[in-house]
Formats: structure tokens, sequence, C-alpha cells
């Protein structure tokens, strides 16, 4: 950010001498400013400055808010910038272990690291930087006691009366000097604060003012003293000089019941009424001190495990093995990944937990990831219910002061364990000593925004840097994780056997067969039945899952075939029942539903396909007497939605639960007995070279969420390709053949394991100009593949239109490059209208 106006020249010394220290200064600026780091000097009368301090520098012809990064090096001749000021505050933003952690970010994923710092920050943080003055306690007469000059100006009477008016200001606490009154001009104001603190009169300094995310302060009243009879009747009346009305005794009387822990004062005044406190405050009985209260995620759920699966009495002999494993790992700092590579149900969550449990005995912080909000909060509850530890909560769905104490919590050393998604792989933890990626195959790791990191590889980089150990857990790990896996780059355990319950059975139901019987419904002949087949006098519950949401993908003119379309992105609009409007999955854009087509006019409107919303009422409408709840990611956007879906079906208040792949992961309920895959092909037939394994995996968690109970599961998968490899490695129970065949063709195309990948995506309104640049680039890009003794290696594809061509009035093009290195070969990213991608979850 930049500093406000009228807040420069502050008198400092910019001189510098031959051997000041060098840092480089990430410049939190917009544009290209912030796209690089900067050299600056350290004056003397800063030094020494550490990594991570907040900063003042100039840069350009405006001074600015800068963050250190660490050594910097300047060409021979170039003369450096000093650097104007430190920020005051409690040290280093972030400890030594995170800034290592962002620079390697900014490095392998290309991303400016001012924006890397950033997302490593709570919301709000470097929104205002402010100059604040603050007065220093003084000897009265201090103002006619200086010296003659010593604040720049004669000791004359009327200019202390002003300087004395002016740190009257600052009696009751610190000011921001932009909203100190300066009836002689902001400049003299300046220069009078300057002459005041070379006095030693008061303190001018940089100060980062929380931009709504601060600490929250409140007021707890407490009974003031001793006599401990002054709680209530005679001996209360008697303490407070005259006799007491019954809302002040009723007062006291609470304040006695709380004892040292108090009563906030707002309680208070809601119980007795807003004046009881004041006067009670006023006679000397009650005082009230001003007390953070951090904002806890956690605060309303009580600790313990929800649902009816039981806490295990012993470890299974493979997760004895696997958590010896894990523990000499912890011990020697060794941070070669370990693959927990288990079926569905084998027990990898009692394996995190007594892994944790040797970590904080071993006195070490520890982090533990999951793909999903909906995820965390069963896991943190299994670990409140199991370990006695100090548990931080880290996802996007906090609200930001809840995500700012959080935060502060974690940076201050005091919570033990660390539990989120994506956005806690970048908790400011000073140390570390175990690392734990559920479900690591999932491709919510990889972010969609700048910087664009997958947060399973950014946590095996934090793990050799603090010297942790890294667990990557899936039933179905990913393809390059099976081929490092393989070669011996990670190291593996596997978990064959379930602790609990079956297998399920697993059956095909071909949607072929069921359209040429005349079955229009999204449930097929045999799915149908098996819900209606669930034993509810004992407690039987089924998960139906169709990764899309919406009531209908496709709004069709029956006249004339016209497709509504978003005008955005071009990408047909999904009809949602509630709400009754048409939206855009793509950019978010919602449309009023129209009775008539918009190109011929035609009321004849259509509504094909389905998706979650169409098939929770199917369910409902087939089968009255089932309770049916629904999680996708229309009900994960409302705040505590999905924890109350979760909640309720674990706890046996609902016997259907459908969803996304939301519900293929991490749902661990024994009452489960029949899973159902309605739409198997959703993204089979993407263009997309990870489109079969998704699909794979997607169908192996799900159907892994029956039969974990004393009731046998089972699985029917519904789909028009029944013989595809993703779809028989699933019934069969063998992956062996599906990963030799993924992994073949990423050899030959030099994908992951094997190769590296980085997407390029321009974005221009005009299309032939999209087309004309991104055609020119790629061409550049190919020159320098034959030319200068590059690695042949290296290829470049490319441009082609974006799967999604038109979005936010813009075309797409991507141009990809493949090799061992493509971030290297790459060198300086593109500004916009570029985007860059490094180690893409997509190329589409």
């Amino acid at each position: 950010m930049d500093v406000g106006p009228g807040q420069v020249d502050l008198g400092l010394d910019p001189e510098t001498s031959p051997g000041d220290a060098l840092v480089a200064v990430a410049i939190d600026a917009a544009g290209a400013g912030g796209a690089h780091a900067f050299t600056y000097r350290v004056p003397d009368r800063l030094a020494p400055i550490e990594a991570g301090e907040a900063v003042v520098v100039e840069f350009g012809r405006r001074q600015a808010l800068g963050i250190v990064l660490g050594e910097g090096t300047a060409a021979p001749g170039v003369t450096t910038k000093p650097i104007i000021d430190r920020v005051r505050g409690d040290g280093p933003l972030l400890p030594p272990l995170a800034m290592a952690l962002a620079a390697w970010i900014s490095e392998h994923y290309l991303a400016p690291p001012a924006l890397v710092l950033r997302a490593m920050l709570p919301p709000g943080l470097l929104e205002r930087l402010e100059l604040v003055a603050e007065r220093r306690p003084a000897a009265p007469g201090a103002i006619e006691a200086h010296p003659d000059g010593a604040n720049g100006h004669d000791a004359h009477e009327a200019q202390d009366a002003q300087d004395a008016a002016l740190l009257a200001m600052l009696d009751d606490g610190p000011k921001v000097v932009r909203r100190l009154a300066a009836p002689e001009g902001r400049p003299a104001l300046l220069r009078r604060l300057r002459a005041l603190r070379a006095a030693g009169l008061l303190d001018l300094d940089w100060t980062l003012l929380d931009a709504g995310a601060g600490p929250r302060y409140i007021r707890i009243a407490r009974l003031a003293g001793p006599p401990s009879g002054a709680g209530s009747g005679e001996a209360g009346d008697a303490a407070a000089g005259r006799r007491l009305g019954p809302r002040q005794r009723a007062a006291l009387d609470d304040l006695a019941a709380a004892g040292a822990d108090g009563i906030a004062s707002s309680e208070l005044a809601a119980r007795h009424g807003s004046a009881v406190l004041g006067s009670l405050v006023k006679r000397g009985l009650a005082e009230v001190e001003v007390s953070e209260a951090p904002r806890r995620p956690l605060a309303e759920r009580a600790p313990g495990r929800r649902g009816s699966r039981p806490a295990a009495s012993a470890l299974s002999p493979e997760q004895e093995t696997a958590v010896a494993a894990i523990r000499d790992a912890i011990r020697a700092g060794d941070a070669t990944p370990l693959v927990l590579d288990g079926v569905t149900g084998g027990g990898k969550t009692a394996i995190y937990a007594e892994a944790l449990a040797t970590c904080l005995e071993e006195g070490r912080r520890a982090l533990l990831l999951v793909p999903e909000i909906a995820l965390a909060l069963p896991i943190v509850d299994r670990l409140r219910a199991e370990l006695d530890a100090e548990i931080a909560l880290v996802h996007s769905g906090l609200g930001e002061g809840e995500r700012a104490d959080e935060w502060r919590r974690i940076r201050s050393g005091r919570a033990d364990i660390v539990v989120g998604t994506r956005l806690a792989a970048l908790a400011p933890l000073a140390d570390v000593g175990l690392i734990v990626v559920d479900e690591e195959h999932d491709p919510a790791y990889k972010s969609d925004r700048t910087p664009r990191l997958q947060a399973r590889d950014v946590a095996i980089r934090l793990g050799e840097l603090g010297g942790a150990a890294v667990v990557l857990g899936s039933a179905t790990p990913a393809v390059e994780t099976e081929g490092r896996a393989r070669d011996g780059t990670y190291r593996r355990i596997r978990l064959p056997d379930r602790l609990s319950g079956q297998p399920p059975t697993v059956e095909v139901v071909d949607l072929r067969a069921e359209l040429e019987a005349g079955n229009r419904g999204m449930l097929s002949r045999r799915l149908a039945a098996a819900i209606a087949g669930l034993d509810r006098d004992v407690g039987d519950q089924a998960v139906l899952v169709i990764n899309r949401r919406g009531s209908a993908s496709v709004v069709l003119c029956r006249d004339c075939g016209h497709v509504q379309a978003c005008p955005e992105c071009t990408r047909p609009l999904v009809y949602h029942q509630a709400g009754v409007t048409l939206r855009c999955h793509h950019c978010g854009r919602a449309t009023p539903l129209a009775s008539r087509c918009p190109h011929c006019g035609s009321a004849r409107i259509r509504y094909l396909g389905g998706g979650t919303e169409r098939l929770e009422r199917e369910v409902r409408d087939r089968f009255p007497g089932l309770r049916v709840g629904r999680l996708d990611r229309d009900v994960v956007e409302r705040r505590g939605a999905a924890t109350r879906v979760l909640d309720a079906f674990s706890e046996g208040r609902l016997d259907v639960l459908v969803g996304t792949s939301l519900v293929t992961k991490g749902i661990d309920v024994p009452a489960v007995t029949l899973v159902g895959v309605v739409s198997a092909d959703v993204a089979l037939n993407l263009p997309d070279e990870r489109a079969a394994e998704r699909t794979y995996q997607l169908i192996a968690q799900a159907i892994g969420r029956a039969g974990r109970g004393s009731r046998p599961g089972h699985a029917i998968v519904q789909t028009y390709l029944p013989d595809h490899p993703a779809i028989r490695a699933v019934v069969s129970g063998g992956p062996d053949a599906f990963y030799d065949e993924e992994l073949q063709a990423r050899r030959r195309f030099g994908s992951p394991p094997y190769g590296r990948l980085l997407k390029l995506t321009l974005a221009l309104a005009d299309r032939e100009e999209a087309e004309r640049t991104a055609d020119d680039f790629a061409d550049r890009l190919r020159a320098r593949v034959h030319g200068g003794g590059r690695d042949t290696r290296t290829t470049i594809a490319g441009p082609a239109p974006a799967y999604i061509a038109r979005r936010a009035d813009r075309w797409r093009y991507n141009v990809v490059i493949r090799g061992p290195d493509p971030a290297g070969f790459l060198g300086d990213p593109p500004g916009p209208p570029w985007s860059v991608d490094v180690d893409p979850e997509s190329l589409l």
C-alpha cells in the first residue's frame, strides 16, 4: 500500500555509510511494482532489521509499505535508496520458517513476493499504515524546561502553549497524525511533532492498524476489593455508604458468583440495566477492566465425537507399523514424504491422532490439512476428544476476525495443532514437527488465484524447511504420488484391510439399458429399489453422489433448439429451483428464469439433465417417508450450513444424504449401507489428462462410505461407459492396472511425475487480437526451444482456446509448456493480460 498524503518528510536522516547492510524488500504496490523485490540500504539508526519486518521505503516518487525478505544485492555502481523507517510492531510479521516458505512459493509459482506475503497474513493487516503520535511520560513543566531551539523555535510563550495543546491531545492515548487538528497546516504540524520527538516528549511511529480484523476487546466487570460480605445485603449497603436498590444488589450477587472471571459489562447491563454497573463503580463496589476477547471458531462447539463411531480400543498391526514409521521420522526430522495408502475405512485418522500425540510429546507443533471446509470439523472433533491440545482452525469460511485471531494465536505459539484447508499451509508456524495432508489427491488443494499454489506440494516443502515428518494420506493416491512411491522418491505404507465392516459389493448399472426401458429419471430401477429397501428400523442410511449442482444442467427450447447460455462465459446456464434462477457455475452470474425462448419466443422450454437439487427433489417425491439432506457448494457457501447437515447425518437425523464430491470425503458413518453414484460419467470425457483419474478417485471414495459398520454395504454405479478402465478399476477393487495405464500415458507426454507443466492463459476482449497475441507468444517460445542450446525436452503446446473460451467478456487462450523445468525456461513471467499457473491441476 502507498503511504497517505501529508505523512512524509519526517526529518529522519537519510544518510547511509558505505558499510550499510543491503536488504531485499517486497513492495506492497499494485501492478509491476509489486512483482519483484527491490534492494534498499539499512541506515545505522535502523540496524539490524530482520526478515519479515515491515518498513516504509521510497518507491518511485512516493512512499510505500514494504516487507523485508532478507539480504539484498546491488549491481556495482548502482545507488540504492535507504529505508525511511521501520513500522512499529512486536517484531517480524512472520517467523523465519514462514518467510523461507514464502520465498520458495514466490520462486516456484512465479508469484509476486508481496502477493505471497499478503496471502500469509490475516485480512486487512496491511490495509492501514498510519503515522501515530504517542506521548511519553514527562515531568511537570517539561515544555518550559527544554533548551531554547531544541525544538526548532524560540522558547516563546505562544509556541509553548501550542506545544502544550498538541501534547494535551495525546493525554488519553496515541493518535493517528492524519486525524490531529492542524490549524497551521499539515507541514507545520509535522515540524512541531518532530521537535517534540527530538525533545523526548513523544514518540512518532509508523504503525499498521488492522482494518476491521484487529483484536476484539470487551469490558469485564468484577467485584472491587476485599470486603467479603460486599456481595449483597447490609454489608454491601455499608460498603456503599448508603442503601442499595434491588437491581444493584442483584448485580453484586452476580459479580460475586462470577468470582475472578467476572462478567462482560454488556451482559450485566442486559440483566440489570445499563446504569447499574456505573453506579456500583462510582461507589467503589465494582471495577471494570478492558480485556482482549479472542474470536474462537470452536468456542460454541462442545468437544467430543459426533455420530455413532466408537473410539478404537487398540491399533491394528498395520496401524502400529505406520505410527512407528512416522514417530521415527518426527524424531529424525526426516521430511521424506510417507504415503499412507489405505483402503477407505482403513484407519488413517487413528494413525494421524497417534502421530500428532507423538509430535506434541516431542515438544513440536503440527499441521493437518484437509481438502474441504466440511471435513475440518469432524477431524477436529475427534482430535479434541482424544488429545489434550490447543487446536487452531483455519479456512476461508471463518469470519475475518476469527481468521485474524487464529493467525495471532498460531504466530504467538499458543496453538499446538493447526487444522485447516489449503489456507492452513500458509499459517505462521515458527516450528513444525509433523505435517499431515489428508486426501492428498484432492484437486481442492490447488489454488485458482495468485499465488496459484498446490498446498500438498507446499506442505512437502514446508516439511523440508522445518525438518518435519510429512504424511500423505489417501485411499486413491494422485497418479504423480503413485509414481513417486513406485520409484522410491516417497516411502509408502499400505493399509489393505478395513478395521470394521467389510468392503461393499459393487454393482454397475448400464444407463443405456435404462433409457431403452423408458426410464427417464435420475434413479435407475436398481438404485430406486435399493433406496426403497433401506431398513429404517435398524437405522440404515444412504449416500447419493452426483458431481453436478442445480436442478437442470441445460435449458433448451424445444422448437428452435436454442440453449440459454451465460452472456459472459458462453457456457450453458444451470437451472436452480431454489431461488428460481439460472446460474453460471463458472463466473457466478445469476439470470432470471425466462418463460419464453430469447431466440424464437417459444414457450416450449425444456430442462435437461440434472444436478443435486433435482436429485434431492426426486428422492423426496418418490420416498416421502425418508429424511433427505443435501450437501454441495451452494450449501457450503451458507455459513454453518455444511456443519449442520453433516452433524444431522452422522447423528442419524437424516436417512439419505445427496451431494457432490463433498459427500465422498471423510464421512465415517457406520450406518451407511448404500451408496449410489448417480452419474459416473460427468467428468469422464472432458478433454483433460486428469479426467479418468478424477473419475476413478470420485467413485472409489464414494463407494468407500458404505459398509463401515456391522451391516453389509452395497454400492451402485450408474454409467453409460461400463467398460471404461476407471469404472473397471473400481469394480474390481484392483487399481494397479489403472495406475499402470495412467503412468504410461504420463511418461509418453512428459507429464507429472515424469515432467512438469506450466499453463499460460491470455484473456483479451477482442477475439482476433487474443488469438494473434497468443500465436506470437507461442512462436517466440518455440524459437527459444530450438535456439541457443536449449533443453529440447521442453515442448510448447498451443495456443488453443480455453475450455471456457470466454469469461468476463474476454476471450481466453492457453499456451502450455512441458519439460523438466518450465518455470526456469520461461524466466520472468509475462504480466497482464497473461496469467501463469505452475503445476496446473487442469489444462482446460
